[in-house]
């Protein structure tokens, strides 16, 4: 009597933390409910202006909903791992150049190991790794080995700073994770602006300050450039350089946006490397500027190679306005080896320019004017406040040990996630009534207890997935769907059983508490093989498959719960009231 006694106050306490665990979601419905029904925008703001911690407790406890039915983007990024191998190798000759060109061809489109291409080109030369790669004493198979912890420790912290990005611009229920050797599978439901989490996600937030060389030396390597291109053609008297350029009395120099992909590229050809000063680069603006003739024009720069401080000693970014109030800006913050060094760099550099390089690109060039000694420094020449945020957000988040592109993208629109939502909740609401309809039609009253628990068995998956934060998918829904027809056919093996004990002539009660004992064994390894199987589709699949998983193993769970406590206290209830019958089971 007293564990009947129990286990009807245990259905009854989850049956109530269930109904808390949901009842932000049934607050955020009503809430979006209510703003779709205001004529005008004035009202919508007071409304939730009036509600706001309402609306964001709702908001942040709610079930949340997956990017196939909330609408959103999938990406799958590809960490350059040639890039980091090119950033590993002390040697950067010819060989080594056509070795990598080889492993680039060789890894185009697939989803290989890099590591393992490299020591194939190798072996096939018959040239040692250690010419290129750490010690000239080590072996190939040494060489391997560090390569290889090398690049997954590219790919852990790639995805770590990725998800970081993610977690500060603030999307709900992201999914992160990796896929193979050097891919990473990115899901953001309920994302709109595609253009600016491209952005975000593909920055290396590679920050540098570098010095900027004088104007006499970046003109001088022009000439020189110049002078090279136009002996390339005997015919080309032109100007080959220079008609791509806008050179102005005070010695800037600035670039066409028509020109700018082919300055660009023609600044990392190794003969023209060969005619810069040593240990130098060009770089231009992030920001344009527009000309007399309308055409927007970058600055060029000639810079130091070497960087004087890198953004590793960064502690601290905010994105803010300038002291005019109208230029966005970041400020930066440096640790104590930061501070330090940055005031001995700007001491020794008084009068000279200092280059802010994000990404390749120099966002401003400031002169020294004095010793910094506090640690700080501003990004400045941003042209919106919202691209500072996204600024903020790489710097804190830190950079990518290797430049990542996106290979694969899709976009779910909000108008077709709910044409799947619409899809998957009348599927649902079909196989339950069915359901329901056949246990009632069977098994009479005992059938009614079944739908009982059923319906309480949907309510528990809910409530689990809304109360760890999980997110509800299509996939999720199928499971959903499944997780229905386990839960009656666990209820259909004690029915049987019970009717088995009824036609033995044995007493109800002890029909009852017999037919579970027989049926326990049954139940508990078909639930048991689901929970396995559940366990490595979730281990092992990836986006989709691992929604499914999700919710076929807590509605395993459930029904193995509804099945053996919610049916059977109904039973004792109604066993004790006199309402249940041998009849009542069909």
């Amino acid at each position: 009597m007293k564990n009947n006694r129990f286990a009807a106050l245990l259905v009854v306490a989850l049956t109530a933390l269930a109904l808390w665990s949901l009842w932000p979601t049934y607050q955020e419905y009503s809430y979006d409910k209510k703003l779709s029904e205001f004529s005008s925008a004035e009202d919508s703001l007071s409304f939730v202006q009036e509600h706001r911690e309402s609306l964001d407790n709702a908001a942040e406890k709610s079930l949340k909903l997956g990017l196939d039915l909330k609408g959103g983007m999938y990406l799958v990024l590809e960490v350059d791992l040639i890039d980091l191998l090119d950033q590993k190798a002390w040697n950067k000759d010819e060989t080594f150049r056509d070795i990598l060109l080889a492993v680039k061809t060789r890894a185009s489109g697939v989803n290989t190991r890099i590591i393992d291409l490299l020591a194939e080109e190798f072996a096939d030369r018959g040239i040692r790794m250690s010419r290129y790669f750490y010690d000239v004493r080590d072996s190939d198979e040494e060489v391997i080995a560090k390569l290889r912890g090398e690049a997954a420790e590219a790919l852990r912290r790639a995805r770590e700073i990725i998800r970081n990005r993610v977690d500060q611009y603030g999307v709900a229920e992201p999914q992160i994770q990796t896929q193979g050797a050097r891919r990473i599978i990115v899901a953001l439901p309920g994302v709109s602006d595609q253009e600016r989490i491209r952005k975000l996600l593909r920055g290396t937030a590679k920050l540098e300050f570098k010095l900027v060389l004088d104007r006499q030396s970046m003109l001088s390597a022009l000439d020189r450039i110049d002078a090279s291109l136009s002996g390339e053609d005997g015919t080309d008297n032109g100007n080959p350089l220079y008609r791509h350029l806008s050179v102005l009395e005070s010695g800037r120099v600035y670039v066409p946006e028509y020109s700018r992909e082919f300055v660009l590229s023609l600044f990392q050809r190794d003969d023209i490397l060969q005619l810069m000063p040593k240990d130098s680069e060009f770089r231009i603006s992030a920001r344009s500027v527009t000309g007399q003739d309308g055409q927007q024009y970058y600055d060029l720069y000639l810079l130091k190679k070497t960087p004087e401080l890198t953004g590793g000693v960064i502690t601290e970014a905010k994105a803010t306005f300038g002291a005019s109030a109208m230029q966005p800006e970041v400020t930066m913050k440096m640790n104590a080896d930061g501070t330090s060094k940055w005031a001995r760099i700007t001491g020794a550099n008084i009068g000279r320019q200092i280059a802010i390089v994000l990404d390749g690109a120099v966002y401003s060039a400031p002169v020294v004017e004095s010793k910094i000694p506090g640690g700080s420094s501003v990004i400045n020449g941003i042209d919106s406040l919202e691209e500072a945020q996204d600024l903020e957000i790489v710097l804190k988040a830190g950079a990518l040990p290797a430049p990542v592109r996106i290979i694969e993208e899709r976009t779910v629109g909000p108008s077709l996630g709910a044409d799947y939502i619409r899809s998957g909740l009348l599927s649902a609401s079909w196989g339950l009534f069915i359901v329901a309809v056949f246990m009632i039609f069977y098994y009479r009253k005992a059938g009614v207890s079944a739908d009982i628990a059923l319906v309480l068995n949907i309510l528990f998956v809910l409530s689990v997935l809304a109360g760890f934060g999980a997110a509800l998918t299509l996939p999720g829904i199928a499971g959903l769907v499944l997780t229905i027809g386990m839960a009656v056919d666990a209820n259909v093996l004690i029915f049987e059983r019970i009717r088995e004990e009824i036609q033995a002539k044995k007493n109800l009660r002890v029909a009852v508490d017999t037919g579970y004992s027989k049926a326990f064994s049954a139940i508990m390894d078909s639930q048991i093989t689901t929970l396995g199987a559940g366990f490595l589709l979730y281990v092992y699949g990836i986006g989709p498959i691992q929604g499914f998983a999700v919710t076929l193993m807590i509605g395993t769970a459930a029904s193995l719960f509804t099945a053996l406590v919610v049916t059977k206290s109904i039973f004792d209830l109604l066993i004790g009231k006199n309402l249940l019958t041998e009849k009542s089971f069909g």
